[in-house]
């Protein structure tokens, strides 16, 4: 029998809390056990700005995914996100100094921990560390160095930072649950498992997640991380434009952005044609999609500048990977490939190997929420911003809440 595994993630995002649990049996074999999705409150831009709106959050969807799979949650794989987030790529160098010139696990260990010793500003912590690539001897490309020989080891590293009170508050908001944190993923890095083929990383590659408070980026070239980002302009922002300009409540603006909005409106549409969702509010559909279109080239147009090189064609011959929850407009992938001239398409989760309670999974909007489950179960590098263990008392503490909680 397959042996298995159940694991289990929190998507902490600004408009919506998802927790997934899965019996992972194989890489290509993951069951879903349960899904609790709830709205999210006391969370701005991925930060958490009210403990204890966000930490009732947290309760209700892992409540929705344990009543579901029958199972209890003891800990959890959580997503980061945030304008605080910052990445560079750094290298690591060391010498063969043993006779047979072979190198060995130690030696990558060596390279890896000198590839991140970099400068980590005040109030703040290595979320990742990432091997890009390895050289011997100035050969690059190199995937798996041990057991060959060489005298000189390098290792390019892709070092990802976030803020440690934003962190440690996110922490204190899952632990106080009574779930332990298993460990910390940066949310792009996740999305990708659940969206991108391994061609596309190879050949180069990018992606954008456009959530709800913040559109987050990784850059796939050579197999590998090649670049991170987050903006802090996302669905929220589309909302607002559409309930400032044209006069509605941010929730009626939310609805009709959602049921209407069109960012390539047919243009059949007679401009006075009104829609409306309740209360008497109503706006002009082609006023309405002039708002999202205007706000949606904004975005597409930051991505860009958010790249490491201006030849971005070169850079990802694949072009341009959108998911996320507001990657559901209509029309943005037509609208992405006229306005930028490379290809562009919606990133969904489709993974034949994924089956169970898994139908919501298949929307974007869930990318991430499956990448966090798909992250440790493909055998990707933890986090490099470890969370303490609470202890025996911690573990007491913890354990008397979940009593508590059933």
């Amino acid at each position: 029998m397959a042996r298995t595994k159940v694991i289990s993630a929190i998507d902490v995002g600004t408009t919506k809390i998802a927790t997934i649990m899965a019996n992972a049996k194989a890489e290509n074999d993951i069951e879903i056990l349960g899904v609790g999705v709830v709205p999210s409150h006391g969370l701005h831009k991925g930060i958490v700005v009210n403990m204890d709106e966000a930490r009732g959050s947290i309760a209700a969807s892992v409540r929705d995914a344990e009543r579901i799979s029958g199972i209890r949650m003891d800990s959890a794989y959580i997503g980061v996100t945030g304008r605080h987030i910052s990445c560079l790529n750094n290298q690591g160098v060391v010498s063969i100094p043993r006779s047979d010139r072979l190198v060995r696990p130690e030696d990558l260990k060596r390279a890896l921990s000198v590839a991140r010793s970099v400068f980590v500003p005040e109030g703040k912590k290595l979320l990742h560390a990432i091997p890009r690539y390895y050289a011997l001897d100035g050969q690059e490309g190199v995937k798996q160095p041990v057991g060959m020989h060489g005298t000189r080891l390098d290792v390019e590293t892709h070092i990802i930072t976030a803020s440690a009170t934003a962190v440690q508050n996110l922490v204190k908001c899952v632990r106080s649950t009574g779930i332990e944190v298993e460990d910390l993923i940066l949310e792009p890095l996740a999305s990708s498992e659940a969206v991108l083929t391994q061609e596309e990383r190879e050949a180069g590659v990018i992606m954008a997640d456009i959530g709800g408070g913040t559109t987050d980026i990784a850059v796939f070239k050579g197999g590998n991380i090649y670049h991170t980002a987050i903006i802090p302009v996302a669905g929220y922002q589309v909302t607002s434009d559409i309930s400032i300009g044209l006069g509605l409540p941010f929730s009626i603006a939310e609805k009709m952005k959602k049921s209407y909005g069109n960012v390539t409106p047919d243009l059949e549409i007679d401009q006075e044609d009104q829609v409306g969702i309740e209360n008497g509010h109503s706006a002009s559909y082609r006023d309405l999609c002039d708002v999202i279109r205007s706000r949606m080239e904004e975005l597409l147009q930051l991505i860009l500048l958010e790249m490491p090189a201006t030849d971005y064609r070169s850079l990802a011959p694949f072009g341009l990977v959108l998911t996320g929850g507001t990657a559901n407009l209509a029309g943005l992938e037509e609208l992405g490939r006229s306005l930028l001239r490379m290809p562009v398409r919606i990133g969904r989760p489709v993974n034949s190997g994924i089956y169970g309670i898994s139908d919501i999974l298949h929307d974007s909007a869930y990318a991430t929420t499956l990448g966090l489950v798909l992250w440790p179960i493909n055998g990707k590098e933890g986090a490099a911003f470890r969370v303490k263990r609470a202890g025996i008392l911690g573990g007491f503490v913890s354990l008397i809440r979940r009593i508590l909680r059933s």
